[in-house]
């Protein structure tokens, strides 16, 4: 048996026993980097390992409870060991949405593929990054400097909520929810693709 998979039967045998009391205190665990384990997770949310996703969702969500960000690194950590992982675009998917009210006055609520449930507020922010073919991409924030990018079919529910602010004198096209607005992009960026559509 390869190391990396003497690592993972290791990581899952420090994780069992923790189940069932909520997330670990991975912020205040501090063990010595045991090197990178063949763990990934693809843009579109599915972990894999040793270049096989990983089929049990339970295992997925249990890794997922131990992950914490290190400056621009990804690790999962235990009392004993921190392993690197690789992380394509956010470790996290939002797959579903909840709103509730309108502009100022509006909660919205999203549930990740691991059941991390987040309101957006000051804990849990959106945010919006744009990149060449790939349009207009939303995130929450989960916990700890881990984000979930919100899933296309709901990157869609998500703008439709959208209206034009002014922020700092420029008018700009984001979402009102639980007292902040959350800008996207410039309004004239939207206006430009409207006339060109």
């Amino acid at each position: 048996m390869s190391s990396s998979g003497n690592a993972m039967e290791r990581m899952v045998a420090a994780l069992q026993g923790g189940q069932g009391r909520g997330l670990p205190p991975v912020e205040r665990w501090n063990p010595d980097f045991c090197g990178h384990i063949d763990m990934r997770i693809a843009s579109d949310g599915t972990w894999f390992y040793m270049g096989t996703p990983i089929g049990r969702p339970a295992l997925v969500k249990l890794f997922s409870s131990v992950l914490r960000r290190d400056g621009d690194d990804y690790v999962l950590v235990t009392p004993v060991e921190k392993l690197g992982i690789v992380v394509e675009d956010a470790p996290f998917q939002a797959v579903e949405m909840a709103v509730e009210g309108d502009g100022n006055e509006r909660s919205i609520a999203f549930r990740t593929q691991v059941d991390d449930l987040v309101a957006v507020g000051p804990a849990h922010a959106i945010r919006f990054e744009r990149e060449a073919g790939d349009g207009l991409k939303p995130y929450v924030h989960v916990r700890r400097g881990l984000w979930a990018r919100v899933t296309r079919a709901l990157t869609y529910d998500l703008l439709a909520l959208g209206e034009v602010r002014d922020v700092d004198g420029v008018a700009m096209f984001g979402v009102a929810a639980a007292g902040a607005f959350y800008p996207a992009v410039p309004a004239s960026d939207i206006e430009g693709e409207t006339e060109r559509a």
